[in-house]
């Protein structure tokens, strides 16, 4: 269904093409294509479900390797935040938001050691690292959150309704992982020190993930991933579908430029 929907949305950007400018269409092709590692990304690894720190899968095929879905979940989710970047980027710049600006090139960066400190947790098979993973997803959300609420005051009325609900979503997603994903994580770390769990290295942790699949269908394996999986393979990826159609925001033109071209009418006119 979400891949159904994101070649819809392509063929829609395709016929939308002659009524967009060709800076903005570049923009909204730029986000399908993201749009579609994100779309396919997520695609594939709902088929091929992974826990990652206890190796466990679905299947017992290679396309289920720890090391795999990683690999995908890192692009995928560079490109969403990519997504997000290059959309406030150019409201900002259309609404003259410094904060916006500064914040949209910082997503990208924050998102990366994020997926650093996720490899990390993977390799060594320490929640730690996923602690530091999901309080930067956090810190990065609620930045944006931030620009956005910054933005609203001085953008056109009839965005200021999807603006209004970018805040609302980025405002439940924050607490969602504050409130239940980093103290999940935490707590696993916890529990794993109490029964003093010895850590892979890094080179133990290639090893082993490009080699160990434990298959299991329990749900007491799974239950506790279900919450997090339902929500990224169905809700982020109608949002990652959803800014390829985002407005095209149009900058204001300044009031002495007005004022020059009210001149130059009046001029025409005595003329």
């Amino acid at each position: 269904m979400n891949i159904l929907a994101w070649w819809i949305s392509a063929v829609a950007l395709g016929r939308r093409q002659s009524a967009l400018s060709p800076e903005a269409y570049r923009a909204r092709r730029l986000q399908l294509l993201l749009s579609a590692v994100y779309v396919f990304g997520c695609a594939y690894r709902s088929v091929f479900l992974v826990y990652d720190v206890p190796r466990i899968c679905l299947f017992d095929t290679s396309l289920s390797g720890v090391i795999v879905g990683r690999s995908v979940a890192t692009l995928a989710e560079l490109c969403f935040v990519a997504q997000w970047a290059l959309l406030l980027r150019e409201t900002s710049r259309t609404t003259g938001s410094k904060v916006g600006q500064v914040v949209a090139l910082a997503l990208v960066p924050l998102i990366a050691i994020a997926e650093t400190c996720s490899w990390y947790s993977v390799l060594s098979t320490s929640n730690l690292g996923h602690v530091a993973e999901e309080s930067i997803w956090g810190l990065s959300a609620a930045l944006l959150v931030a620009s956005v609420a910054v933005i609203l005051p001085r953008a056109p009325a009839a965005r200021r309704p999807l603006l209004v609900a970018w805040c609302f979503a980025g405002v439940v997603y924050v607490a969602f992982m504050f409130a239940v994903d980093v103290p999940m994580y935490w707590s696993r770390w916890l529990a794993d020190e109490a029964n003093g769990r010895s850590y892979m290295s890094i080179a133990q942790g290639i090893l082993d993930m490009s080699q160990r699949r434990i298959v299991s269908h329990r749900w007491e394996d799974w239950k506790h991933e279900v919450a997090w999986m339902s929500l990224y393979f169905s809700v982020a990826v109608w949002i990652s579908i959803s800014l390829i159609h985002a407005p095209v925001h149009k900058a204001h033109a300044a009031p002495e430029r007005k004022r020059f071209a009210g001149t130059a009418l009046d001029l025409n006119a005595v003329g």
